[in-house]
Parts: C-alpha cells; sequence; structure tokens
C-alpha cells in the first residue's frame, strides 16, 4: 500500500539564501518518515537551485538511507533538472520529470 501522505513542498528559490531556512523543516519531515519508507519531494515550484539547495538534497538523501528509506523526487522544475543533471545526479533522485 502506499503512503497517503503528500509529497514535502518546496517553492522558490533553493539556494544558499534559503537552505538554512528549509533545512530544519526538510529535516524535520525526514525524521518523522518511518524506517525503510520513501520519502517525496515536490520542487515543480522550484524558481532557482545552486549548490547549497543540492547539498541539502543529498544530506536529505543520506539520512533517508541510512534507515532504509530513499528520496525520490516526484516533481521536478526546470531548474532543478538542469542542476541535476550538471552533476549527473538526476538517476540518483529518479528526477526525470
Amino acid at each position: 500500500m502506499t503512503d497517503p501522505r503528500p509529497a514535502f513542498r518546496i517553492d522558490g528559490e533553493l539556494t544558499i539564501y534559503s537552505a538554512a531556512a528549509l533545512c530544519a523543516a526538510l529535516k524535520d519531515a525526514v525524521a518523522a518518515t518511518p524506517a525503510g519508507a520513501p520519502f517525496e519531494l515536490d520542487l515543480a515550484g522550484v524558481t532557482e537551485m545552486d549548490s547549497a539547495g543540492v547539498q541539502l538534497l543529498l544530506a536529505a538523501s543520506r539520512s533517508l538511507q541510512a534507515h532504509a528509506g530513499s528520496l525520490r523526487i516526484a516533481a521536478a522544475s526546470a531548474p532543478v533538472r538542469e542542476a541535476l543533471e550538471a552533476l549527473q545526479l538526476a538517476a540518483h533522485f529518479d528526477a526525470t520529470h
């Protein structure tokens, strides 16, 4: 059975200027995810993404993997796809759409 919880949504910038503020909320959401459960991010509303945003996603992914979970990007804006493809990380997050 699929978890009925909606994906964690991030809108606006996912850059060095917003990563610190998003870190606590994302960390809490990841911590509340049951062990082994997938965690989905909705990044369709992200307007800009830099390396700090990528680092935030990688840290969340590592935290989930430590508890047999996984992070999947359910929806990605063009800036997110471009950043992840440039760093060859799109497949890591299954961020193809």
